[in-house]
């Protein structure tokens, strides 16, 4: 993986514990970049097929809608942004219920200062990021300057049993976790 020096890039966390429903945001982003300049975005294809497909492309769908009233755009390939979704669904159990979403990025890993990342977590070599369960991660890369730019996680406890109000408390998350994105100056 590239490292930029310290300098070069300077992180700014932002921790938020989110009081209604419970939700856990973790943000991480780059202090310099300029989030005006991405007009739009691509998702990173899966590794493997979502066990869930339906609330993958419900997951999907919300985070488009979100975007989009942020200015952006999703386009199939070439976009500004590269986005990299993880995440699982767990429901208190030893094991997830389905496989985690693993996503794959085929471009080299991007560059981020690893000694200043502190925030939702770096990605690693294949971009797979691990997470644990009920959470949902976003990581947004620059793809002209394959950097790193945005990072962020929010995590939920979910039940099997209540599927309206899991998706509801999915729906909050994202809703959460995007309130952070783009970052304010």
């Amino acid at each position: 993986m590239r490292l930029n020096s310290p300098a070069a890039l300077t992180l700014v966390i932002a921790r938020t514990a989110a009081h209604a429903y419970g939700q856990k945001v973790k943000v991480g982003y780059d202090k310099e970049a300029d989030f005006s300049k991405f007009k739009s975005y691509t998702w990173a294809d899966p590794a493997t097929p979502p066990q869930r497909p339906a609330l993958y492309q419900s997951i999907l769908g919300s985070i488009d809608s979100k975007l989009e009233s942020k200015g952006l755009s999703r386009v199939q390939s070439d976009g500004d942004l590269v986005i990299v979704p993880a995440g699982t669904i767990g429901f208190g159990l030893n094991i997830a219920a389905g496989a985690p979403i693993m996503p794959t990025y085929s471009g080299p890993p991007p560059s981020v200062n690893a000694t200043v990342w502190t925030g939702a977590g770096g990605p690693g070599g294949s971009m797979a990021t691990a997470v644990g369960e009920g959470t949902l991660g976003l990581t947004f890369v620059d793809r002209a300057n394959n950097k790193v730019v945005w990072s962020g996680t929010v995590a939920d406890k979910l039940d099997p049993e209540k599927k309206d109000k899991s998706a509801q408390k999915i729906e909050n998350c994202i809703v959460k976790l995007l309130k952070e994105f783009p970052p304010k100056k």
